[in-house]
Order: C-alpha cells, then sequence, then structure tokens
C-alpha cells in the first residue's frame, strides 16, 4: 500500500515546479544552513566523503557544489586497453542487453520506444536498432559527473521535454516508458568503431543537467524538442577522450548508453550490479 501510494503520489504533485525550487535551493549560499544541510544528507545517504577531492562539509559554499563533487584525483583509474570501453559513472544497474530492434527492456511488464528515448526523429534512432543498451542508475550517494565511455566525436545534441518522475528502482518498476517520457538530454557520438549515445535523464528534484561543450542544458526546460548538430571535421570539432568528463547532474539520475549493432559485448555485469567509473564496461566486438 505503501509503495502504490509513493507511485501515485507522482502523478499528482507539480514535479516541475517542485524541482526547480529545489533547485533555487540547492544553488543559494546560505552558510551554517547549507552545511547543515550537507551533513544531513551525507549522514542520511551514507555517502562516502573520504573518496572526495574535498571531504569537508564546510568547503561547499551551495549544496551543488558538494553534490557535484570531484574524486580524488587517480582513485579511480581509466582501464587503458582501447579495445575495452570504462564504465561511465559511479551507480547500479538497472538494465543492460539487446536492443530489440526499436524496444528497450525497462523492468518486468515494462518497455519502451529507443526512438521515443532518442528524441522522435527516426533517423537518429535507427543506427542503434538491434544494438545494445544499458541503463545505469545513480543514487544520491554516488558521483555524479559522467565521463566518456570511449573517444569519440560530438555530433548531435538533442533536448527532450518530459516529465519528472523519480527514477528510482521503484518507480523503474511501475511506471511504465519511465526514461522515454522524462526530460532528458540525448548526446550522439561517433567513434572509429561506430556510433554511441549517452542519454542524460532528469529525474524529480534534479536541478540541472549540463554538459562540458554547452554548459546548464536544462533548466529552462521548454516545451518542444531541440536539436543541435556539431561539426565532424572543423576547428569546432568537439572531441571528448575515454574517460574525459562529458556532463553533471544537479541532484541523482539515470544514464542509458546505447551502442550500434555488433559494437559492442557488456563485459558480463547484470542488473543490480554495483558500477564504478573507469572500469571495464564491455569490449569491442572485431
Amino acid at each position: 500500500m505503501i509503495n502504490w501510494f509513493k507511485i501515485k503520489l507522482q502523478y499528482i504533485l507539480p514535479k516541475h515546479l517542485v524541482s526547480r525550487l529545489v533547485g533555487k535551493l540547492a544553488s543559494a549560499e546560505a552558510g551554517g544552513l547549507t552545511t547543515a544541510l550537507i551533513k544531513l544528507f551525507i549522514k542520511q545517504f551514507n555517502v562516502d566523503m573520504s573518496e572526495a577531492k574535498f571531504p569537508e562539509p564546510d568547503h561547499y559554499r551551495t549544496f551543488n557544489e558538494f553534490f557535484t563533487r570531484e574524486l580524488k584525483e587517480g582513485l579511480r583509474p581509466i582501464c587503458e586497453d582501447p579495445n575495452q570501453l570504462a564504465m561511465s559513472v559511479d551507480g547500479t544497474v538497472s538494465q543492460l542487453g539487446d536492443i530489440d530492434f526499436d524496444t528497450i527492456f525497462q523492468a518486468k511488464g515494462h518497455n519502451y520506444s529507443l526512438t521515443t528515448l532518442l528524441g522522435g526523429n527516426p533517423d537518429i534512432a535507427a543506427p542503434f536498432q538491434g544494438g545494445k543498451f544499458a541503463t545505469i542508475y545513480l543514487s544520491p550517494k554516488d558521483y555524479h559527473r559522467i565521463h566518456m565511455p570511449m573517444d569519440g566525436v560530438l555530433t548531435d545534441m538533442i533536448y527532450v521535454p518530459g516529465e519528472l518522475f523519480s527514477v528510482n528502482p521503484l518507480t523503474t518498476q511501475n511506471v511504465p516508458g519511465l526514461f522515454a517520457r522524462n526530460e532528458r538530454v540525448v548526446c550522439i557520438f561517433e567513434s572509429n568503431h561506430g556510433k554511441f549515445a549517452i542519454v542524460l535523464v532528469g529525474a524529480t528534484i534534479v536541478a540541472s543537467i549540463e554538459t562540458v561543450w554547452a554548459g546548464t542544458v536544462t533548466p529552462p526546460p521548454g516545451q518542444n524538442v531541440q536539436h543541435w548538430r556539431y561539426p565532424k571535421d572543423s576547428e569546432n570539432t568537439i572531441t571528448l577522450a575515454k574517460g574525459e568528463e562529458m556532463g553533471l547532474f544537479k541532484l541523482g539520475s539515470t544514464i542509458v548508453a546505447c551502442f550500434e549493432p555488433e559494437m559492442v559485448e557488456f563485459n558480463g555485469q547484470s542488473s543490480g550490479d554495483t558500477t564504478r567509473l573507469g572500469e571495464i564496461f564491455a569490449t569491442l566486438k572485431d
């Protein structure tokens, strides 16, 4: 009954309004109050501050600075083998496996459309149909910066407006099409081995999604799909190396990574496995 109520409440609450208000509070420099909130959060979610570049709570002027904290240098070594992809985030595997033509598995009884996830353009989705996907959940205690699994050239960024349901395991198991209905930022890259996409999915009280090349993408949220294209062969080409930071969440969420068919094989992970940035994520096929 309690879980049923938690799900139904999400349909009723003004999720965008709540999320933006929380975002305002998280960006406020409130001195001792900010420090007290950070300490409470650390205790509540058992955050391991020994991994942080700056472990003292009073170092952070705002809650957002704390939430997007950097890790100590060298703490997450990036796998060096050029034939292996690096895990992009600290988190937990929600699901991963094959894309069944245009269908991605969310949870028992729930699938969603790849094309819808990537913004509704069939031409954008076509290269990934029949490929591989991995959905990784970032909990409140996790490191919230996203890094590149392999070298890539940015070709497209798409902002897709949508809901802001929670993306925790309970909601994932009960809200149909969750990741294809929440607000999200789709990043498409080309590599020497094929295309890959990293989708940054928003959620309740996620105050902001940012990329390193564009800064804050949302908010402002907007009501329409927005599509930016980037040159592949010019002085303005955006190339990011394996392990390099590509974006971040201000408050936690989920990423969905998609790969072309016959491009990669995952490294034996399964639903519920803990992930760590830089560890072996997948292996390139010959």
